[in-house]
């Protein structure tokens, strides 16, 4: 039996501070699987290209950048106990307020689409993404409980457009590879406790 990405995190501990980051990481990989749409038919529907503007890091934004933006900021601004969005497309945070002072939980920091301009030569491109706890009790504006020297990572990974797409995520206690499968619209795991190979290491 196949083993998705929503089922491999129902099978993981949690604790109270993890508790809701399945339903968070629902919103990502619905985010990536549109990116990911979007990029096989690039070259049929006009979303190749630059866009005529610069992001935060001065660097010219593509099409491709922009919906992928667009995607993250939707899909994932959606969850409730997400407090604040920060993505390298935009100068500053998106942040909420989820009614009570220090209501939301989670800070999430990605970039949606790395290396878009290598999609005009048939290149490999990638979402990176790092999701944060906002310290319990923090009575700061979401806009600074980002700083906050307390916030803590809880996951971090990232997704790979490539020949296939391949999630790469980990949450301290291992990290996991699944490969989107089309035919079933899920992310399955196919690299179970990746390491780095040996000689490697010996090389570091």
């Amino acid at each position: 039996m196949i083993n998705t990405f929503q089922q491999h995190l129902g099978k993981q501990k949690t604790t109270a501070e993890t508790a809701d980051l399945p339903w968070i990481l629902s919103g990502l990989t619905l985010a990536t699987k549109m990116i990911e749409a979007r990029i096989r038919r690039a070259g049929l529907n006009d979303a190749l290209g630059a866009v005529g503007t610069s992001n935060v890091q001065g660097e010219q934004q593509q099409k491709l950048d922009v919906y992928a933006n667009e995607a993250m900021l939707h899909c994932l601004g959606l969850r409730t106990t997400v407090v604040a969005l920060v993505s390298e497309e935009n100068a500053e945070p998106i942040t909420f307020e989820r009614g009570d002072v220090g209501a939301g939980r989670y800070i999430i920091v990605f970039d949606p689409l790395d290396g878009s301009s290598n999609i005009d030569v048939n290149v490999s491109v990638g979402t990176i993404f790092s999701i944060y706890l906002r310290p319990e009790g923090s009575k700061l504006p979401p806009a600074e409980a980002i700083l906050d020297p307390d916030v803590k990572q809880l996951a971090a990974g990232y997704v790979l457009y490539g020949t296939s797409t391949m999630l790469v995520y980990t949450a301290g206690n291992g990290v996991y590879g699944f490969t989107l499968d089309p035919t079933v619209g899920a992310y399955v795991l196919s690299h179970d406790r990746m390491t780095m190979p040996e000689e490697l290491l010996e090389a570091l």
